[in-house]
């Protein structure tokens, strides 16, 4: 039963701004893992195996809990469900910043997944409390604050962990969520419950989270599937059981956890595939490039450390925060079709670009950048396409499964990436064949170029 809702209450910027300040703070706590591993690896006394377990837990538990996140926010508000959801995030946090240890680590982490759901609560608010026209440019200037915080955080979270110590570099951001939840609890409006008396569909949630679980653990272990061909065809048909009783189960729950109607319309699953390939292209970009900076200078790459990659990425990460607000502006006035369309035209020019000029840094710092700002803003523009596609209390459920295809995108891009290099190595030799990068760039164009051929039906079933 859906309830009847009374006129929303419009917001001022403050509102919207304690939003993008969430998001920022979210996004740098979700970043500082990343460029700290080194140090947390020596520590911890991690093994390798260990810290990529570290690096993947966060990613995991995000691409679970988002649709369920989504989904419950649609329910019964999104201010009241993202409230409780940023008490977990800062349980997560404050778990991190005293873990003693890696079992205590890993628990933080998982609490931190959390994370991630909060970007479809913030699209459900302020698509219930702002017009059409100024909700795409709050969609995409929330997103930007989300990228320009992984961006900070990846900058400070070094620097803090060296000159403080480990434990701040997650007790700061944690402090910055406390605050912005503090100010969004302040200043957003409530907003009604769509589906107050909707029972949780607990056997279609356990269902998708298993599928979910079942696509990222083998995409985790993909590289190791080539020579355990059981275990790839155990994967497939348990993935092939968990879609087809998902499928049974909500095609016949009264109050389905994803309304399959909903996925079926043309401008909401054209906005997952389009989403996927532009993430695939965009991972193979973020895991090449960093890995040409650091082959040997005496070959055909730079022999750049750690320090160097990083000032070299920086105006690709500084491209990737501007994108949100930009692809949110640019939605508003061409049309997300249009934007999309010409963010995958840059792209896929881009990515051949690199397979055949690479030669000195330069190209490969304008070519990151030019991925990074056309990859978000495709990203933010389909965002803003689903949400004012679905039904008012479908938002959050249908931008959430957006948020999941763009984890899962990432997750592929990485270990075809991964696959390509390992191809291309010769035995005996530490550094892959320059062909390999060569094939991973030409490939990524393909698989991004492709997505054109669904953008068109994006502009079907778009409502205001």
């Amino acid at each position: 039963m859906t309830t009847t809702l009374a006129p929303p209450v419009r917001v001022g910027k403050a509102a919207v701004g304690a939003l993008g300040m969430l998001a920022a703070a979210t996004g740098a706590l979700e970043s500082v893992v990343t460029p700290t591993l080194p140090l947390l690896q020596r520590e911890l006394s991690m093994s390798p195996a260990q810290g990529a377990l570290l690096s993947i837990t966060m990613l995991i538990t995000g691409a679970l809990l988002t649709p369920i996140a989504g989904s419950l926010g649609d329910r019964y508000g999104g201010k009241r469900v993202m409230l409780r959801l940023m008490a977990v995030v800062s349980a997560g946090g404050l778990v991190s910043s005293l873990a003693p240890n890696l079992p205590v680590l890993l628990l933080g982490q998982v609490l931190e997944g959390a994370i991630v759901g909060a970007m479809p609560l913030s699209f459900i608010l302020v698509r219930k409390h702002l017009p059409t026209g100024q909700s795409q440019v709050a969609i995409g200037t929330v997103s930007g604050l989300f990228v320009g915080g992984g961006m900070l955080g990846t900058l400070m979270a070094g620097p803090v962990a060296e000159g403080l110590s480990r434990h701040w570099m997650f007790a700061i951001p944690t402090i910055a969520i406390v605050v912005a939840t503090l100010f969004v609890h302040r200043l957003m409006p409530n907003d009604p419950p769509a589906r107050s008396d909707a029972r949780i569909d607990w056997p279609g949630l356990v269902l998708l989270s298993g599928i979910l679980l079942a696509l990222m653990l083998g995409l985790s272990m993909a590289p190791e599937f080539g020579g355990r061909p059981r275990a790839l065809g155990a994967l497939v048909v348990l993935l092939a059981l968990l879609v087809t009783g998902w499928i049974f189960v909500e095609r016949r729950s009264p109050s389905p956890m994803v309304d399959l109607r909903l996925v079926a319309k043309p401008a909401i699953w054209s906005s997952y595939v389009v989403t996927f390939a532009v993430c695939v292209g965009t991972s193979v970009s973020m895991y090449l490039v960093p890995q040409l900076f650091a082959v040997s200078a005496d070959g055909y790459g730079f022999g750049a450390d750690a320090t160097d990659i990083g000032r070299y990425l920086l105006p690709g990460a500084v491209t990737a925060a501007i994108s949100g607000p930009l692809g949110g502006a640019a939605a508003r006035r061409f049309g997300s079709s249009a934007v999309v369309a010409a963010g995958i035209g840059v792209m896929t020019a881009t990515l051949v670009s690199l397979a055949f000029l690479h030669s000195e840094v330069w190209h490969l710092m304008a070519g990151k950048a030019l991925i990074a700002l056309a990859s978000g803003v495709c990203v933010t523009a389909m965002v803003v396409r689903t949400a004012t596609s679905a039904d008012h209390d479908s938002t959050g459920t249908a931008t959430s499964l957006v948020l999941v295809t763009r984890v899962i995108g990432f997750a592929a891009g990485a270990q075809i990436s991964g696959a390509f290099l390992t191809a291309g190595t010769r035995p005996g030799m530490d550094v892959p064949a320059e062909s390999a990068f060569v094939t991973g760039f030409v490939i990524a164009g393909v698989v991004t170029a492709l997505s054109l051929l669904v953008v068109r039906t994006m502009s079907k079933g778009v409502k205001a």
